[in-house]
């Protein structure tokens, strides 16, 4: 098991678009998911993208559980990873719903962001076979989180309301509510 401490805003990869995977069969993009999941989890983060543990592939991947920040999860997700993802359709029908970062003051900051409800996000697996998927809820909105790592963007870029800012403190404490 490896760790990775978490990239943080700042950090020149976090702001990069990061590079199509060309052999997912190779060990340094085997070795790359494998870093990614055991810092997922280490992190409890329910998504974590390879600029995050200043990798600059396409690949992130996502586990929907309860963690320390997220205690109350409704619908649970199973590990999945995306090689090489794209959104290839979004819902026009937003929902708004607070996101916090390992990247991001070490997950130490919280807001609201808007995006779309549902995705449909299509990707290779870590055996290189393609899939699709059609998520709603928290797990469309992990995907989305992870996807703009990709392309260099991180939450804070797409708050709704400055003001909705908390500290992790503050949010984990709503969340009992």
């Amino acid at each position: 098991m490896v760790i990775k401490n978490t990239t943080q805003l700042g950090q020149k990869v976090i702001r990069q678009k990061s590079n199509v995977v060309k052999n997912i069969s190779t060990p340094e993009i085997q070795q790359t998911i494998k870093d990614l999941v055991d810092s997922m989890r280490y992190h409890n983060l329910v998504g974590m993208a390879a600029p995050q543990i200043g990798k600059k592939w396409k690949i992130f991947v996502s586990e929907i559980r309860p963690t320390t920040y997220r205690k109350n999860i409704s619908a649970l997700d199973s590990l999945r990873i995306f090689i090489n993802p794209t959104i290839t359709w979004k819902s026009k029908t937003l929902t708004a719903g607070y996101e916090g970062c390992g990247s991001v003051a070490s997950a130490q900051l919280f807001g609201i962001v808007k995006r779309p409800k549902s995705v449909i996000c299509k990707a290779f697996n870590e055996k290189g076979e393609i899939f699709t998927i059609k998520a709603a809820g928290l797990l469309a909105r992990v995907i989305q989180h992870e996807f703009d790592h990709l392309n260099g963007i991180v939450f804070i870029d797409r708050l709704a309301d400055t003001k909705s800012l908390m500290d992790r403190k503050t949010y984990i404490s709503s969340q009992k509510k």
